[in-house]
C-alpha cells in the first residue's frame, strides 16, 4: 500500500457515515495502510473555525452564495495543509465529505446549480479526484429519524426535509454521471448488511 489513495464518504445527515468511515479505517489497516482520517468542513484549525462559523445557527442567516464560498476556503486549505501532503508521503486519506457534499447540498439543496459549484471544485482542485467516493444513500426520512436522536441540530440538520430530497438527487446525479468514482451503498440496512456492502466495494477497487 505504498501508493496514497483518496477515498470519500457522502450521504445526508444520519447516513452513518461516522461508521462508515471506522470500516474503512480498518480495512486500510487490515491491508497494511496508515490511513490518514479527515473531515469537511474542518480538517485543520482555520478549517475548523470556519465548520463553526458555517453549523452555528445565525439569527440573521446566511447566503447561499457565501455558504458555499467559505466551504471552498476551508476545503483549499484542507487540501493544502492535510489531504495533498498525506497522499504525498503514500497514506491513504479517508475524508467525511469533500466536493461532492458542496454540489449536493450548495448546488442542489441551496439551488446555486451543480454546474457552478462544479466550476468551484475544478477551480480549487483541477488536479485531483477521490480514487473512490462511497455514497451512502437511504431515505430522507429515515436519515432524519437517526439523526434526530443525536445531539442538538446544527444549522444544516434543521432544514426541512424537502432540503434534503434535494440534497439525495444531488448526490443520485453525481453518481449517475461519474459511476466508475460513486458507488452507492444502502445505508438502511443493517449494520452487517452495510459492513458487507462497503467491504466488497474496497475489496472489489483495491483488493490484490
Amino acid at each position: 500500500m505504498g501508493d496514497g489513495r483518496f477515498i470519500t464518504v457522502e450521504g445526508i445527515e444520519g447516513a452513518g457515515k461516522t461508521t462508515a468511515i471506522d470500516i474503512i479505517r480498518d480495512w486500510v489497516k487490515g491491508q497494511g495502510g496508515d490511513p490518514r482520517l479527515t473531515r469537511e468542513p474542518g480538517g485543520t484549525a482555520l478549517g475548523e473555525e470556519l465548520r463553526d462559523v458555517l453549523l452555528r445557527h445565525r439569527e440573521d442567516g446566511m447566503s447561499a452564495e457565501a455558504e458555499v464560498l467559505l466551504m471552498f476556503a476551508a476545503r483549499a486549505e484542507h487540501l493544502d495543509r492535510v489531504i495533498r501532503p498525506a497522499l504525498a508521503a503514500g497514506r491513504w486519506v479517508i475524508c467525511d465529505r469533500f466536493t461532492d457534499a458542496s454540489i449536493a447540498y450548495q448546488g442542489m439543496g441551496r439551488r446555486l446549480g451543480i454546474d457552478r459549484v462544479r466550476s468551484l471544485g475544478q477551480w480549487t482542485h483541477p488536479d485531483l479526484a477521490p480514487d473512490l467516493t462511497l455514497w451512502l444513500d437511504l431515505p430522507v426520512t429515515l436519515g432524519l429519524e437517526r439523526a434526530a436522536g443525536r445531539s442538538r441540530p446544527d444549522r444544516f440538520e434543521s432544514e426541512q426535509s424537502r432540503f434534503f430530497e434535494a440534497v439525495r438527487h444531488g448526490y443520485a446525479t453525481i453518481a449517475e454521471q461519474e459511476p466508475a468514482r460513486v458507488q452507492r451503498i444502502d445505508a438502511s440496512g443493517t449494520p452487517a448488511q452495510v459492513r458487507d456492502g462497503i467491504t466488497a466495494v474496497l475489496e472489489a477497487r483495491f483488493g490484490g
